[in-house]
């Protein structure tokens, strides 16, 4: 029986109160629907992922697509969907309000908003900016009715500004600013890992593992991180198989296609699903 949104986002919520849950980034239905059949309890979008699949490059997809997107992810599954909906797609704090409606209305589960510009002189926006961006993005959510979880997420480690003092100083601004959870990508250490945890408590922490990781989730959860997603890692995994394949093929090779699942196994499970 399919779930309400009301029910997916209270559900979402409570897998914010205690524990450690995965939260694998599908970049389509079919990835969605995949990732659903494992067993996982919630989904995110990746702005990359989706980007990508389209032929452009992240950061570069507007925001009429991204809604769109949002749109069919919500529906591809019975899960909570968490969007990556980048900087807000305002130029201001209005224009970040009027968007994040917008997307509410979608059906998401939860909304992550960015303080990333797009423009490598000023890559980010100030801490004062920023917050305010945030505190228009709450006051979206709670004007829509919704219980729409927010996550604030500092950039410093993706656009070149490693500064983890400053991370943190931005994190609990956000959280100031009425994010639910925040969220640092870029961090790897246990210790700074376990210094965002400590600064933002209790409000829970995502934690970003794009990579091959000396960590697992056991670890992780003991460290006190929330949730874990992989922004575009699964994407990127998709496409290293489809390169490598397509790389030999332009050689005239056929040996790409060691690895590629079993059309029978795909039908399968698709059909399943209809």
């Amino acid at each position: 029986m399919s779930r309400t949104v009301a029910e997916k986002r209270a559900a979402f919520r409570t897998m914010h109160a205690s524990g450690c849950f995965m939260l694998p980034n599908p970049w389509d239905v079919g990835s969605a629907r995949y990732l659903a059949s494992l067993g996982f309890s919630a989904l995110a979008t990746t702005s990359a992922g989706f980007a990508w699949s389209t032929g452009r490059a992240d950061n570069h997809v507007t925001r009429e697509s991204i809604l769109g997107h949002l749109r069919v992810m919500v529906d591809a599954t019975d899960l909570p969907v968490n969007a990556d909906f980048e900087n807000g797609f305002g130029e201001d704090p209005a224009g970040v309000a009027e968007s994040v409606k917008l997307a509410v209305a979608t059906g998401v589960a939860g909304l992550s908003i960015e303080d990333s510009t797009g423009d490598p002189k000023m890559p980010q926006f100030s801490i004062e900016v920023a917050a305010e961006r945030l505190k228009a993005a709450r006051r979206a959510i709670d004007e829509c009715g919704s219980d729409t979880l927010l996550v604030g997420r500092a950039e410093n480690f993706f656009v070149g500004v490693p500064d983890l003092e400053d991370a943190i100083s931005r994190l609990k601004a956000y959280a100031a600013a009425g994010a639910d959870c925040l969220y640092a990508p870029g961090i790897q250490t246990l210790e700074q890992i376990e210094a965002v945890v400590a600064a933002v408590a209790p409000k829970p922490v995502n934690v970003l593992i794009g990579s091959t990781s000396e960590f697992t989730q056991e670890e992780l959860a003991a460290l006190g991180v929330r949730r874990i997603s992989v922004g575009g890692g699964l994407a990127r995994a998709a496409w290293g198989g489809f390169m490598r394949a397509a790389q030999a093929l332009a050689k005239g090779r056929f040996d790409g296609f060691a690895d590629a699942a079993p059309g029978k196994q795909l039908n399968a499970m698709f059909l399943g699903d209809e």
